[in-house]
């Protein structure tokens, strides 16, 4: 029995399907990092995972640019007449705020990153071979202020990640309508 979204036409390219699924696995190895790093005491662990973090933080900046310009590029796949039927408005809102978020989110956190570490007078050096600019110059009380917004920030991706996994879930365990199967 075929699904009802296996024809091409109502699933994601798979190009989509590939830049999501590396983000996802890559967002939250950095939020775990991030988590980890910073409970940390101060060792050579903990700067290596700084630096880990950081190089992976540039990766996700990238791709999250080449994700933003497929998009645009590439209208996804419309809702099935019936199951867009079926979703109360809520959800579909719901659906909207939630991808709406997490792509502002895919370039705030690395950016107010990368600006932390700037001001903090803490070089990013990508792979330990490319120097990157500083985003913002070495300022000791702009790297405070920026601090608590990255760490906000990364918080509220969690969260946002955390939604659109339940979401999926819903479609998946409850109403079983084959969503998805879009992304698969």
């Amino acid at each position: 029995m075929s699904s009802p979204l296996s024809t091409p036409a109502q699933t994601y390219h798979p190009v989509a399907v590939g830049l999501h699924w590396l983000l996802a696995v890559a967002l939250i190895g950095l939020l775990v990092m991030g988590v980890v790093m910073t409970g940390l005491p101060f060792s050579p662990l903990r700067l290596k995972l700084y630096n880990w973090h950081k190089w992976i933080a540039i990766a996700v900046l990238a791709l999250s640019v080449l994700r933003w310009l497929w998009r645009l590029t590439h209208r996804p796949p419309p809702l099935p007449a019936a199951m867009a039927g079926a979703m109360p408005a809520w959800q579909r809102a719901a659906h909207r705020a939630v991808h709406a978020g997490l792509y502002g989110l895919f370039f705030a956190v690395p950016l107010l990153g990368w600006a932390y570490s700037s001001a903090a007078g803490f070089p990013v050096v990508w792979l330990g071979v490319l120097p990157l600019p500083d985003f913002v110059p070495v300022d000791p009380a702009l790297a405070q202020a920026l601090k608590p917004w990255h760490r906000w920030s990364a918080y509220a991706l969690a969260a946002l990640i955390a939604l659109h996994v339940a979401g999926a879930l819903k479609h998946a365990l409850v109403d079983r309508d084959g969503l998805l199967g879009r992304m698969a």
